[in-house]
């Protein structure tokens, strides 16, 4: 049964306020591809009744509810991913911050919205081949995602053949990987260099402060422009004065904060604090 003009202008703006997610004119089976699952594994006939149970709950207190933002949000992700922005992690931000950081020997880390875990881990993994000088830093890997689900998945570190394919270099899957049964789980000692934790980006913030470096890729496109500088200005009050900040290739601070410094290397850019 297709969703009610009325109940798509419900979840439209359930998601919107929950999530900050925009679901545009013509998304309905984005809708009914997400919320159908729940709805059938909590009992409902059909979404319906699980529509009308969410508007029992306006404060976002249930179980139901939290199912229902989880389902709405978008998990892409792949190791590695866009190759270019890890070759500017490599080359000039972890080289220059190692060298402003050799005082305190600490660097922090954050990777928002990690989804399964194939952003932090690459990073990981990263740090761990072509840094080994890191190894008696403290060097401090966060991870976040408003998806308790995947953040499971992620701290797991269990991928299939085909998400291990996806942008994995075949010396890492040897070297930092274990086969068991049909999956690739990664060795211990890497899962252990992040740790996941549960974060809304449009809600108030309880994470580490002085991060040296934030991954938040591929995420401000699903947000509204006041969305975006409310997150930007969020960041910047996390991130060191020479810290960097990553983000995806079609996403930018121009015309929403022009006060972020932007760093160009190769094919990529990154950007600073400004003042």
């Amino acid at each position: 049964m297709a969703i009610t003009t009325e109940d798509f202008q419900y979840i439209c703006d359930f998601a919107k306020n929950q999530a900050a997610i925009i679901l545009g004119e013509g998304k309905e089976y984005l809708v009914e591809s997400r919320l159908e699952p729940i709805a059938k594994q909590e009992g409902f006939d059909g979404l319906p009744g699980l529509i009308k149970e969410l508007k029992k709950d306006p404060n976002g207190m249930g179980p139901i509810f939290s199912k229902a933002v989880e389902a709405l949000t978008t998990n892409e992700t792949s190791f590695f991913r866009d190759h270019h922005p890890f070759e500017a992690l490599r080359k000039k931000v972890l080289p220059d911050l190692i060298e402003a950081r050799k005082g305190t020997r600490t660097l922090n880390l954050w990777c928002a919205a990690s989804s399964t875990g194939q952003e932090p881990y690459s990073i990981a993994m990263l740090i761990r081949e072509y840094f080994p000088e890191l190894n008696s830093w403290q060097v401090n890997i966060r991870a976040t995602d408003i998806n308790t689900k995947v953040i499971k998945a992620a701290e797991e570190g269990s991928y299939t053949q085909f998400e291990v394919n996806r942008g994995l270099p075949a010396l890492f899957l040897v070297k930092y990987f274990e086969q068991k049964d049909s999956r690739w789980v990664l060795k211990e000692d890497i899962r252990k260099m992040v740790t996941y934790s549960q974060l809304n980006l449009i809600k108030p913030w309880f994470i580490m402060s002085g991060v040296d470096i934030v991954f938040i890729r591929n995420v401000l496109i699903y947000f509204d422009a006041d969305t975006k500088a409310d997150i930007l200005k969020n960041i910047k009050n996390v991130l060191h004065k020479d810290g960097f900040l990553f983000l995806g290739g079609a996403e930018s601070t121009i015309n929403i904060d022009p006060t972020w410094k932007l760093v160009s290397h190769e094919r990529t850019t990154v950007f600073q604090p400004g003042s």
